[in-house]
C-alpha cells in the first residue's frame, strides 16, 4: 500500500469536507439528537459508502477513458460551473 497516496487523499478530503453542508448537517443532527453515536455511525457510514462509490466509478471509468480526458472534462466542468456562478444575476 502506498501510504503517501493515502495520506494525500486524507488531507485533501479532510480539508474539502471541513465546513461543507454535510458537516453542518451532521452537526445540526447531533445537536438535535439525544444520542450522538447513531449520528456518528450514520454519517461515517454514508461517507464511507460515497467514497467507495467514487473510487469504484473512478476505477471503472479509467479503464475505458484515458485519465487525460477525464481531467480535461472535469476541469472544463469546474470552469463552466464557476463562470455560471459568477455570471448568474443576483436574486433579491
Amino acid at each position: 500500500m502506498d501510504w503517501r497516496v493515502a495520506a494525500s487523499v486524507f488531507v485533501v478530503i479532510f480539508l474539502a469536507e471541513l465546513g461543507d453542508k454535510t458537516q453542518l448537517t451532521t452537526m445540526i443532527m447531533a445537536a438535535q439528537s439525544k444520542s450522538v453515536i447513531p449520528v456518528f455511525i450514520g454519517a461515517a457510514s454514508a461517507l464511507v459508502l460515497t467514497s467507495f462509490l467514487g473510487v469504484a466509478f473512478g476505477d471503472a471509468v479509467t479503464r475505458i477513458v484515458p485519465v487525460r480526458y477525464i481531467r480535461l472534462v472535469a476541469g472544463a466542468m469546474f470552469i463552466t460551473m464557476g463562470a455560471l456562478l459568477i455570471l448568474k444575476p443576483g436574486t433579491k
